[in-house]
């Protein structure tokens, strides 16, 4: 065990009954509360870095993998290196807390700054995991000589005192972190206010348990340090915002008129500057983009009017949280009810409030007939109970292992509880082009689940060819591609265009590839390999 002279050095030696720090009750809970402190902080870095690149990178499992992965190696290091550092224990403790608090506070402005200007990402994001890895890791062998410090206790009894109380704080910010610390602070303020907290546990060390075994130059000298670290952190915090905006804008091309991160995506909206013609407006989710306003209606009038070409009383539109699916959907006065199903509540309070999404849409969200539902769309199926005559599903490609399940055979098992024998279904289904096996396991996969399919092509320039899969539940022939003979005057598609749609070129017409389940989400494994390059 180490302890202190009597002197009130630090020292390597077995201290004397008499030369151990005898502190009440009080001082023992005070070590306990920062073990808790340094729990929860560490596992928030974690988990924001996680959340970064997810945002930022995309395919979430290889994040949380390398994240994952890269920290505990770098926490083993860490503990190995702060062995040492025990003759020192106080000091170095403050010290670690410190450097961690300015290390990991700081981890996600700098990387956003690495992945909008120098575009380094992961080298970045490895050099920090591993630098915050490295310093979560000195802490436990220091706090576990401070707490002998201040009572010895057989070595089991303190490692079960520990970790009981490790493990409770990373509850605590594995929960904090989702549940409250993104919605209240986001991710760049929130790391820096988690960075705080990481420099006011080692002020509690030092200051209030401690503090008469440390010289009292040494604890000024410290307690310095970390006043700078709290004003390091603050200052960064009153300017985040503007940092943030401004490495965002890097990203895009067009002045950003509205940026926010929510529990479940980035969401930012750009808007050209047009001296001539109309103004560009773009949404980008986790900076894909989703539509541009200049061809969007070559994207929406494919995606909803084939669809709803025979009964169409009841429709069902899964995402499509922008509003432009709906607002082709609406103009079917015979439309009587419309249940919308978008997973972010600020993707659907967006389309409502933000004039340039509200203009394109045509106030949809506001008609009568639409019932708004924020639910995750799989697990809102297993409780439905109403059947729709026609389905419009305008989800964001399956580059993540959340949307891949959105494109599993087990997805249109539910979907086919809440269809009628002449429902029909319209699924967005990727890029012929850019990503053939993506779109040609989408088709297998809605075939593996029972439905007869019809397959279509169309162009739009912001994205390039785009391709669409219309389906009916129980198999047998192919939905016939069409548009209803009371369909409203469309910009781009007609009979002719739509028949011509249904031409593959030979180098992109069906290819040999497996379905998507849950268990073997083959979708995501191809649009994350067609999609690197591009």
């Amino acid at each position: 065990m180490s302890g202190t002279t009597a002197q009130g050095h630090d020292s390597t030696a077995a201290p004397s009954r008499a030369a151990v720090v005898r502190h009440t009750r009080g001082a023992r809970f005070l070590l306990l509360f920062a073990v808790f402190l340094c729990a929860a902080c560490g596992l928030v870095y974690e988990l924001a870095l996680t959340a970064l690149g997810s945002y930022l990178i995309g395919n979430s499992v290889l994040q949380t993998s390398v994240v994952i992965s890269v920290m505990v190696c770098a926490m083993g290091l860490g503990s190995l290196a702060a062995k040492p550092l025990r003759r020192r224990a106080v000091g170095a403790f403050a010290l670690v807390e410190g450097v961690l608090a300015l290390v990991g506070g700081l981890s996600v402005l700098v990387l956003y700054a690495a992945f909008a200007w120098l575009q380094l990402y992961t080298p970045a994001m490895i050099v920090v995991a591993v630098a915050v890895g490295m310093l979560i890791g000195a802490e436990i062998p220091l706090l576990m000589t401070l707490l002998q410090r201040i009572r010895r206790q057989e070595a089991g009894s303190a490692v079960a005192d520990m970790f009981a109380v490790d493990y409770i704080g990373a509850l605590v910010g594995g929960l904090g972190f989702p549940l409250w610390l993104l919605p209240t602070f986001g991710q760049l303020k929130g790391t820096l206010v988690v960075g705080a907290v990481n420099a006011v546990a080692g002020v509690i060390v030092v200051v209030f348990i401690f503090r008469r075994q440390m010289r009292r130059w040494v604890r000024g000298a410290l307690l310095a340090g970390v006043t700078a670290v709290l004003a390091v952190l603050g200052t960064t915090y009153t300017f985040a915002d503007d940092l943030e905006v401004t490495a965002r804008q890097q990203m895009y091309r067009d002045p950003i008129v509205h940026a926010e991160t929510t529990p479940y995506q980035e969401i930012v909206v750009t808007r050209s500057t047009a001296f001539t013609g109309e103004p560009d407006v773009r949404l980008f989710l986790n900076g894909d983009l989703q539509f541009s306003s200049v061809d969007e209606y070559r994207y929406h009038e494919s995606l909803v009017h084939p669809t709803l070409s025979g009964s169409r009383a009841n429709v069902l539109i899964m995402g499509g949280g922008d509003g432009l699916a709906l607002r082709e959907v609406l103009r079917y006065d015979d439309v009587q009810h419309v249940t919308l199903v978008e997973l972010d509540p600020a993707m659907t309070r967006l389309a409502r409030a933000l004039k340039p999404l509200r203009d394109l849409n045509d106030k949809a969200l506001d008609d009568p007939r639409v019932k708004v539902v924020n639910a995750d769309a799989f697990n809102w199926l297993r409780g439905a109970r109403q059947h729709y005559d026609a389905v419009v599903i305008d989800f964001p490609d399956p580059d993540t292992a959340a949307l891949a399940k959105l494109y599993s055979v087990e997805f249109y098992h539910l979907l086919g509880q809440v269809l009628t024998p002449q429902s029909r279904v319209m699924v967005q289904s990727g890029s012929p082009f850019f990503a053939p096996k993506t779109y040609w396991s989408i088709a297998k996969t809605i075939e593996t689940a029972g439905y007869a399919t019809n397959q279509f092509q169309v162009d739009v320039p912001s994205f390039g060819n785009w391709g669409y899969v219309l389906a009916t539940p129980g198999g047998g022939t192919s939905p016939p591609l069409r548009l209803a003979s009371d369909a409203p005057q469309l910009r781009y598609l007609d009979e002719a265009v739509l028949k011509a749609a249904a031409v593959f070129p030979v180098d992109r017409r069906r290819q040999d590839v497996r379905p998507s389940t849950l268990m073997d989400p083959a979708v995501l494994e191809y649009v994350l390999d067609e999609w690197e390059n591009y």
